[in-house]
């Protein structure tokens, strides 16, 4: 298999606070692995350093081979291979969603506006929303912002998603439809790294879910054995919250 990010002892800190120590994980092609735990484990900080979103304190990340730790990589560069999605969609409102969709890849890619139109025309087909073409983030549901986040995102031809809890910000009736969209993608064995409070799709996605807690990751393992029979007391403990 591939690796598609080495992360080797990676520490953050914002000042005396540290949020991350020592963490060391590789992530292969095809991957989907979910982060789970308590709110303030570190989840959100790891999954914002792998795209140099927030800054290592010390470690190093080596993507497709790259460090991109080092001052040295042109970040920007990397940043057009890896997918963001956050739980705010960071739409702009002023563009309509065609509009939001092709300006990346025309301004970063060179793309012409013709193939940037054609190829958000099918990736809004895909999930539903070739209605809402000419229409403003401000007339969507939070569901179907979401969901025009997650293919902006695909317009790049990321080799990996990075969703910060996609669905947190939703209703509870809306986080379906945006799931559906993100086990689409596991299906076609886009690489994933996702921060989620959604259980259940951990265990019929994820392939690897890895537990964050206080800085680290304490236990890590298939969704089978992560969920059924987890040998760390404190994991149990959370479950025992959660599910």
């Amino acid at each position: 298999m591939n690796k598609l990010l080495e992360i080797k002892d990676l520490c953050k800190s914002f000042g005396e606070h540290k949020v991350l120590k020592n963490i060391s994980t590789d992530i292969y092609v095809g991957d989907v692995l979910c982060l789970v735990g308590p709110s303030g484990g570190g989840k959100s900080t790891f999954l914002r350093t792998l795209n140099l979103l927030e800054l290592p304190t010390s470690g190093q990340i080596l993507f497709e081979g790259t460090d991109i730790t080092d001052k040295n990589t042109d970040i920007d560069n990397i940043r057009k291979k890896i997918g963001m999605v956050f739980q705010h969609f960071n739409l702009f409102p002023h563009l309509t969603i065609l509009e939001n969709m092709t300006l990346a890849p025309m301004k970063v890619l060179n793309q012409t506006k013709e193939s940037s139109e054609d190829k958000a025309k099918e990736l809004l087909n895909r999930v539903g929303l070739i209605d809402k073409l000419n229409t403003y983030p401000n007339m969507l549901s939070g569901g179907q912002k979401q969901r025009v986040a997650i293919v902006r995102s695909l317009m790049m031809n990321p080799d990996v998603m990075l969703f910060d809890e996609p669905t947190s910000a939703l209703d509870p009736e809306m986080v379906g439809e945006v799931l559906d969209v993100m086990k689409e993608l596991a299906r076609e064995k886009m690489t994933m790294v996702v921060v989620t409070h959604e259980m259940g799709f951990a265990k019929e996605v994820a392939n690897r879910v890895a537990f964050l807690d206080n800085g680290v990751f304490a236990y890590e393992n298939s969704p089978d054995k992560f969920f059924n029979n987890p040998n760390n007391e404190r994991l149990q403990s959370f479950l025992s919250k959660v599910l």
